[in-house]
């Protein structure tokens, strides 16, 4: 398993290791955001949006559950389950895990079993000041591709 890991100590480091993955996506990827509040995850999927071609501003769906961008190379369908209970059953969520664009879900642990067994988790730690970590665990074999792709950057971001 290629287990990755950046550390940035900019936002817009962050952004762009978000650019970087979205270039390497598929329709029916699916990747998990974990971290706190104000860890990074929006502005990951900020990049990742921008990487897809997606020009819409994109902020946090809190509110909303599920924002869909159909602008881009492929639609992005973020998610942000933090707010839900145990109405995620109503919502079809397996409809866009196996859709036609890539799902970027924040605080998926509180809908585990609900995921799709392969995808790619994303752990955004924050550290000092702006520092961050992000690491990528991929779970099964095309994301496990897809973090080999990925370390062919370097840790800079540049």
């Amino acid at each position: 398993m290629n287990i990755i890991e950046w550390h940035t100590t900019k936002p817009e480091e962050t952004k762009k290791i978000g650019e970087r993955t979205a270039s390497l996506i598929k329709a029916g990827d699916v990747i998990t955001l974990e971290g706190d509040l104000g860890a990074g995850k929006t502005t990951f999927t900020k990049g990742f949006a921008e990487g897809l071609g997606i020009r819409r501003i994109v902020n946090s769906p809190t509110f909303n559950i599920i924002k869909e961008y159909r602008d881009g190379v492929l639609p992005l369908f973020h998610m942000d389950v933090y707010r839900m209970e145990d109405g995620f059953e109503d919502l079809g969520l397996d409809e866009y895990f196996e859709g036609d664009g890539v799902c970027l879900v924040e605080w998926a642990h509180l809908i585990h079993e609900q995921l799709p067994k392969e995808r790619l988790e994303i752990a955004i730690n924050r550290l000092n000041g702006n520092e961050r970590k992000l690491t990528f665990s991929p779970k099964g074999e095309r994301y496990d591709i897809l973090c080999k792709e990925l370390s062919k950057y370097d840790n800079t971001c540049d």
